[in-house]
């Protein structure tokens, strides 16, 4: 009876082992300088697994059930470091300091100009030639209750990119039970200074390098998006989404209108425009679904961020060997970034990125998966 009761005892504990949160690390490469970068694979109790590297913050690889159950990998991504430093398209990276553009590289701050570095024609993207996207984080797992987590941290130093201030940033990623993977930002410096991280994954419902994602279906939970000129700057002007090619209140193929004859979408070369989510800022609310017809899965996004950028692949070219040498053709994936609105520091109307002194910032985003 004793032997038995051992038995079993033992057949629980490896049963328990095989289905809990877990983490992993493990060497990734090398930069240039000979920098190791590592890679953390984090695995929920469902079996969905996401790898993040300690270069640029980037999340690698999220697999995620279909209706079947199957898994599949649902981000762009590659499998040598090389790629990664190499890329130009900031595919799956932490950006920073500011994402997304500001004009001329220039803003205002206590009444002194700040140069930026430009890295988009005459304007600065994404944190500028050498962003948050650009640089190795430290890193540290960190335990969760239901689910499995790592804490990326970097110091931004007083004049990087052009940017005032020491900047701490922490990032911790986590893998819950619940099939979601939740980003918390925190941020503080020692300086007035001006901050906007974002996470920057192109998403494909159907598997990566699986086809367009023209059929998948999109709800955005926006009244209104911020229009921009021709440099994609925007003009300051919160405007109606109703009647408009923006309209996603209701679920819509991203396909649907997305060639129409309309100057916003010339302007993006298609959607490559931030919305202005419902809702108050600073309290988690959905700010988007995402349904894929074929394999049934659905990706809702939770933020706590004023606004979202939809950007559909649109200068994805084929040129990159991603994942198992699969290419990433145009509009081949989408990207949902929850951010504050570009050029904020320019329109005074718009929801500030001023960090003070002394002041910190926490956010939160959450990208949750299931299946119909």
């Amino acid at each position: 009876m004793l032997l038995a009761l051992c038995s079993i005892m033992l057949l629980l504990c490896a049963f328990v082992g095989k289905t809990k949160a877990d983490w992993k690390k493990e060497v990734f490469g090398k930069t240039a300088g000979g920098q190791p970068v590592e890679l953390y694979t984090l695995t929920n109790r469902n079996g969905v697994e996401t790898r993040i590297i300690t270069y640029g913050g980037v999340l690698v690889s999220l697999k995620v059930p279909d209706r079947t159950g199957n898994l599949d990998d649902v981000v762009l991504g590659f499998d040598q470091l090389e790629r990664y430093l190499n890329d130009t398209k900031y595919i799956g990276a932490l950006i920073g300091r500011h994402a997304n553009r500001i004009a001329k590289g220039r803003f205002m701050l206590n009444g002194v100009e700040y140069k930026l570095a430009t890295n988009n024609n005459e304007n600065h993207l994404h944190g500028g030639v050498k962003g948050f996207d650009k640089v190795v984080w430290k890193a540290r797992p960190v335990k969760v209750r239901g689910g499995a987590g790592v804490e990326l941290s970097y110091l931004s130093r007083d004049g990087e990119e052009g940017y005032p201030g020491n900047l701490k940033a922490r990032v911790v990623y986590t893998l819950t039970d619940r099939n979601e993977l939740k980003i918390d930002y925190y941020l503080t410096t020692d300086r007035d200074t001006i901050a906007n991280l974002t996470q920057h994954s192109y998403f494909n419902l159907a598997g990566h390098g699986n086809g367009d994602i023209l059929g998948h279906q999109l709800k955005i939970n926006a009244g209104s998006f911020t229009p921009t000129g021709a440099a994609s700057i925007p003009t300051g002007e919160l405007r109606s989404v109703k009647g408009t090619p923006f309209d996603f209140t209701q679920m819509t193929a991203i396909g649907a209108r997305i060639e129409q004859a309309e100057e916003q979408l010339k302007f993006g070369s298609g959607y490559d425009h931030n919305f202005v989510i419902n809702g108050r800022a600073g309290r988690l609310r959905q700010a988007a679904e995402v349904f894929e017809p074929t394999t049934g899965r659905v990706m809702e996004v939770w933020t706590t961020e004023p606004g979202m950028q939809l950007y559909t692949g649109n200068f994805l070219d084929g040129s990159q060997m991603g994942k198992g040498g699969k290419t990433y053709q145009r509009r081949s994936a989408f990207c949902l970034e929850t951010q504050h609105f570009p050029d904020s520091p320019n329109h005074a109307q718009f929801p500030s990125t001023v960090l003070r002194k002394g002041g910190r910032l926490q956010t939160t985003t959450i990208y949750r998966f299931s299946a119909k």
